[in-house]
C-alpha cells in the first residue's frame, strides 16, 4: 500500500513542476490546463491518508498550498496580478491548519503517551 502511494506521490510532484513551468514561461492555457491534475491528486493523496492524522493534516496543508498557488498564478495569468488576496487566504488556512495540528493536537497525543 505504502509503495502505491509513494506513486501517487511522485506523479503530485512532476504535475506540480509542471505547472510551475508553466507559469514561469507564461503558457497561460497549459498552465491552467496542469492545475487540475495537480489538485485532484493533491486531494486523492489527502484522501488517500484520511486515517492518519498527521498525513491527513500535512496534506491538507498541501492543498491549500496549491489551491494558493493555482490562485495566484491564475491572477498573473488573467488580472493584472489581482488575485494575491485571495491566495494569501489559501496560505493562510494551511497554516491554520498546521498550527492546529503542531499546537493542539501533536501535544495531546504526546501527553497521552
Amino acid at each position: 500500500m505504502i509503495q502505491n502511494i509513494r506513486k501517487y506521490e511522485n506523479l503530485h510532484i512532476l504535475l506540480w513542476l509542471v505547472k510551475d513551468v508553466c507559469w514561469i514561461s507564461n503558457f497561460k492555457v497549459m498552465g491552467m490546463v496542469m492545475a487540475l491534475p495537480t489538485i485532484i491528486v493533491a486531494i486523492f493523496i489527502t484522501y488517500i491518508h484520511r486515517n492518519i492524522i498527521s498525513e491527513l493534516i500535512h496534506n491538507m496543508a498541501v492543498c491549500c498550498w496549491i489551491f494558493a498557488n493555482i490562485t495566484w498564478m491564475t491572477g498573473e495569468f488573467f488580472f493584472n496580478d489581482g488575485t494575491r488576496p485571495y491566495a494569501i487566504v489559501f496560505f493562510s488556512l494551511g497554516v491554520i491548519i498546521l498550527s492546529y495540528y503542531y499546537l493542539y493536537l501533536l501535544p495531546f497525543k504526546i501527553k497521552k503517551m
